[in-house]
């Protein structure tokens, strides 16, 4: 899993050691971005379950420290399959922090990385 900034530009990698894309990494890297800046910064967070990731903080109580300071909300290529409702709340083009960019740095990551997955994937009994 990986971070990017606004202009497409790794900032974090994670190691994704269990099958599928579980919370706890997004908030790890949220957690280790938010760590590294200002603490007067309001910092966007495109996810592609951003409105997941934003109801799982406020029910558990999750980055207390930097959720003053953070915007959810739902990449633009993901953001039509999710529910009316999510789409007005979460949907970039509602907001005023997103500008007019798409937002899709990591799909086009991993599209320019596909190459290297079979030779890099782990596999075996615990994998």
């Amino acid at each position: 899993m990986a971070g990017v900034c606004r202009h497409d530009r790794v900032i974090v990698w994670s190691n994704m050691w269990t099958p599928g894309e579980q919370q706890f990494y997004a908030l790890a890297i949220i957690d280790f971005v938010m760590a590294q800046l200002p603490v007067h910064w309001r910092v966007g967070i495109l996810y592609d379950v951003g409105c997941q990731i934003h109801r799982s903080t406020l029910k558990w109580n999750l980055l207390p420290q930097w959720m003053p300071q953070i915007v959810f909300g739902i990449s633009v290529f993901h953001a039509y399959s999710h529910q009316w409702v999510c789409q007005l709340w979460y949907h970039p083009r509602n907001g005023n922090i997103w500008g007019l960019t798409d937002r899709e740095g990591c799909e086009c990551l991993w599209s320019d990385l596909r190459s290297l997955i079979p030779n890099l994937h782990v596999t075996g009994f615990h994998h």
